[in-house]
């Protein structure tokens, strides 16, 4: 894979690539559900030399990928509850995603913990040696300091300088380490799949698994209506906390994160992770993070979320309240339900277990054979996410004695991924950079091409007509909603997803006319 490889996912080639399926159903490896696992074990098995599909019934990132706080964690909240191996993992693999796989679009986070009041000097040593081990941690993992800073303590000018809407009074300086953040998840998905397409991967959205065993999947074309039987030498269950969908042997205990959304003006400039302890808890914090397109992200809860699995699940009354109360215990002047723009939530496919408290189940993934040998991988977290997918084509070049190659993606660029002094070439605007990275060029181009392209979609939002195109053209979007909540994030606020309506519609339209 090289920076200039730009792979075009678009309606042709979907239609092209189903239409070749239907010819020769048979594969190596079938991967099912296009999130940022199944995304990864894609890449991975492509990458390897296998014949590989992967197909999702609805979008890339439609489920838990794309509802995540968007952080790159180093696994310091694992290492708190002696989870060493987690922990270890969690930085290693953060440190492959800023040097290597998609430095485009993970950058370097300040985490900052105010010391007010409420927090005493025994919380305060206890935070402080918290992040010392995070350092440990990073060494350990070999990601360097001009990476990612060793921790330190800050005087109260620095601290409000990183989140000017913090409390003054009493205010004692403030904490700070650093993590990865990503520019956002649903894009780190879309460029996995994307890459692994340019590693061979057929790659197919709108294409629903009805049946699948260890050797054989039932295929349905959702927008034709078309069925078809692949034969493969494995299948790979990726569909997250739909694992028992597939494999009804799989027991989950999904857990609810819920975030909260908010202009970027409410927190004043915001530009670390504001992080505040939950009152009576020594592990847990809140978490206001600068966000893209000019908001803040506030989150995160940890509620057992029991009975069916919604395709998109909601905040609960109790979780808002939960987190503006936490939250407005660090701030001058507190927020209200009045400031929130928009909300989401996410469930983790967690194992179950017979821990009482989801907070207290593990994040280690596992990689699960059922009797007639379909394999699910599942558990886990954003960050560990290349990491699962090794493990599961491991445990199917195992189990079908594939002829494969070692696995490479520790070592494997992302499309568009670019960093230091070529990064610093690209004629670009630091925005498109941050979510294209070396193919931000093309939708210059596309702007110097045809000057309505450089349109906002919408007045006041940061995204322009050309991006819209892109999208359909490089990243298999589809639909308005592909366009609106996963391509971009545009959609978490209701009013904006309703002003930028007109334009995504428009930009199918277009596309849809050049290809009659």
């Amino acid at each position: 894979m090289t920076p200039d490889a730009h792979p075009a996912l678009d309606a042709t080639r979907r239609s092209t690539e189903l239409s070749a399926l239907g010819d020769h159903p048979e594969v190596d490896v079938v991967v099912i559900g296009a999130g940022v696992t199944g995304a990864g074990v894609a890449l991975d098995a492509a990458a390897r030399g296998l014949r590989t599909l992967l197909v999702e019934r609805h979008d890339f990132a439609f489920g838990t990928s794309r509802w995540s706080s968007k952080l790159v964690h180093g696994g310091l909240r694992y290492l708190a509850s002696g989870r060493v191996g987690i922990a270890h993992e969690s930085a290693v693999e953060r440190g492959i995603l800023l040097r290597t796989t998609a430095p485009h679009l993970v950058r370097p986070l300040p985490q900052l913990v105010p010391l007010l009041p409420g927090i005493k000097a025994a919380r305060s040593s206890l935070i402080r040696a918290g992040f010392a081990a995070g350092d440990a941690l990073r060494i350990a993992a070999r990601t360097s300091a001009a990476t990612l800073p060793r921790s330190r303590r800050v005087a109260a000018a620095e601290a409000l300088r990183l989140a000017p809407t913090v409390r003054r009074e009493g205010l004692r300086g403030g904490l700070q380490a650093w993590d990865g953040q990503l520019v956002d998840d649903a894009r780190l998905v879309v460029a996995l799949a994307r890459t692994a397409a340019a590693q061979g991967a057929t790659v197919l959205t709108r294409v629903e698994a009805v049946r699948a065993t260890g050797d054989t999947v039932e295929l349905r074309d959702t927008i034709g209506g078309e069925t078809l039987s692949v034969r493969a030498r494995a299948v790979i269950n990726a569909t997250g906390v739909w694992a028992g969908e597939v494999d009804h042997s799989i027991e989950l205990r999904p857990s609810r994160g819920t975030h909260l959304v908010f202009d970027a003006a409410a927190f004043g400039g915001l530009s670390a992770a504001l992080t505040v302890p939950v009152p009576g808890s020594i592990s847990r914090f809140v978490f206001a993070l600068p966000a893209a397109h000019g908001r803040v992200y506030l989150g995160l809860t940890d509620e057992d979320a029991p009975g069916p699995i919604p395709d998109e699940p909601q905040p609960t009354e109790a979780e808002i309240d939960f987190l503006l109360d936490t939250i407005n215990t660090a701030l001058r002047e507190p927020l209200t339900r009045a400031d929130i723009r928009g909300r989401f939530a996410g469930l983790r496919p967690l194992l179950k277990t017979a821990e009482d408290s989801t907070a207290d189940i593990s994040r280690e993934h596992a990689v699960l054979t059922s009797p007639d040998g379909l394999i699910t991988v599942v558990g886990g977290k954003l960050t560990t996410y290349r990491q699962m997918a090794e493990d599961a084509v491991d445990a199917a070049v195992s189990a079908a004695r594939l002829p494969a190659a070692q696995c490479r993606t520790t070592r494997l660029p992302l499309v568009g991924a670019v960093s230091g002094a070529a990064r610093d070439r690209i004629d670009a605007p630091p925005v498109l950079i941050e979510r294209y990275g070396s193919e931000a060029s093309l939708i210059v181009s596309a702007w110097l091409a045809d000057p309505a392209l450089r349109e906002p979609v919408a007045p006041g939002l940061d995204v322009t007509a050309a991006e819209f195109d892109f999208a359909v053209t490089h990243e298999a979007a589809l639909t308005v909603d592909d366009l609106l909540d996963r391509r971009t994030r545009i959609g978490l606020v209701p009013t904006d997803h309703a002003a930028a309506l007109p334009a995504a519609e428009a930009a199918l339209a277009r596309h849809a006319e050049a290809r009659d």
